[in-house]
């Protein structure tokens, strides 16, 4: 079993930046993924609201923070997590093929698109039905596609949409946006996007080979209506990758990491950070910072176990 300072489970903005603090402070640190580095950014088009940077690619954001983190030398580790298990002073990180011990794990896993759960979906998804534009926008060049949601990440997307395919229906279930002003404002200026207000998807139809549009409700005039398009980007919000923590007594009801200021669990040496912390706000920018604060105080806590005489 190989044995690290901190091992950080999760490689995007703000995984990264835990293990860059924590390897600058000469600690052995260990970034654990599944995936390839850099998270949600990877299926980010265009980051406008990342300080230094008036415009970047998601994507490249996370190739230069990755770069960084190789410079201090972190050890990235491929695998999948199932379990986090306390003995002692000791955090035993569960995974394939083999465990890993760490003084202090930082938990960095971060959320996922939540689905719609509705008929259709799972039929269809890679068949029309997408939750990253980036990914599969491409395949729609001159196609009509619709956008389920209201947010930053739905409008953000729709614009991008809007560069590849020939329409963009944003489907909303209220009467406005949530997204930030200037992305509406540019939404509302796109002449390929349009808006489909105070409605909800229920089911997504196809032909039995590809999606061929959606079934639609109105909640103020109670009418379905079918809206043809050949793919649906949907944008609903996140749910937390928790599942193997979520025995550990430190997630609320929803599965959200409840942490204090300094990214503490309420079991000792074991922070949470990013999108996978009970907060209000979930950008790059706030995982980044979460990030540094956890990589700081990761190792204050490996100095004071040195202090007790801990090994």
């Amino acid at each position: 079993m190989k044995k690290y300072d901190v091992a950080v489970i999760g490689a995007g903005p703000g995984g990264m930046t835990a293990a860059l603090y924590a390897a600058r402070a000469n600690l052995k640190v260990a970034m654990i993924d599944r995936g390839v580095y850099g998270g949600q950014m990877n299926n980010t088009a265009e980051v406008e609201n990342y300080p230094g940077f008036p415009s970047i690619m998601g994507p490249e954001l996370g190739e230069k923070m990755y770069q960084s983190t190789v410079k201090q030398n972190v050890e990235f580790v491929y695998g999948d997590v199932a379990g986090l298990k306390m003995d002692g002073h000791k955090r035993i990180v569960q995974m394939e093929p083999e465990d890993i011990e760490a003084t202090v794990v930082i938990i960095a896993t971060g959320s996922n698109n939540k689905k719609l759960e509705i008929p259709g979906e799972e039929e269809y998804s890679g068949r029309g039905v997408s939750y990253c534009a980036v990914c599969d926008g491409a395949f729609f060049k001159d196609d009509n596609v619709v956008v389920v949601g209201g947010g930053d990440s739905a409008v953000s997307e729709g614009l991008y949409l809007a560069n590849v395919t020939d329409d963009v229906n944003v489907i909303h279930r209220r009467d406005q946006l949530r997204a930030e002003k200037i992305l509406q404002d540019r939404a509302f200026k796109n002449d390929k996007m349009n808006f489909t207000w105070d409605s909800e998807v229920k089911e997504i139809i196809g032909d039995g080979q590809k999606m061929t549009g959606v079934k639609v409700h109105n909640n103020k005039t109670n009418e379905d209506k079918i809206v043809d398009a050949a793919g649906a980007f949907i944008y609903i919000g996140n749910e937390p990758n928790t599942q193997p923590f979520r025995d550990l007594g430190i997630t609320d009801k929803d599965g959200w990491v409840i942490t204090n200021d300094r990214m503490e669990t309420s079991i000792p040496g074991v922070y949470a950070i990013g999108d996978v912390r009970q907060k209000e706000l979930r950008q790059i920018i706030t995982a980044v910072g979460d990030g540094g604060v956890a990589g700081q105080n990761a190792f204050e806590y490996v100095e004071s176990l040195k202090a007790e005489g801990v090994k």
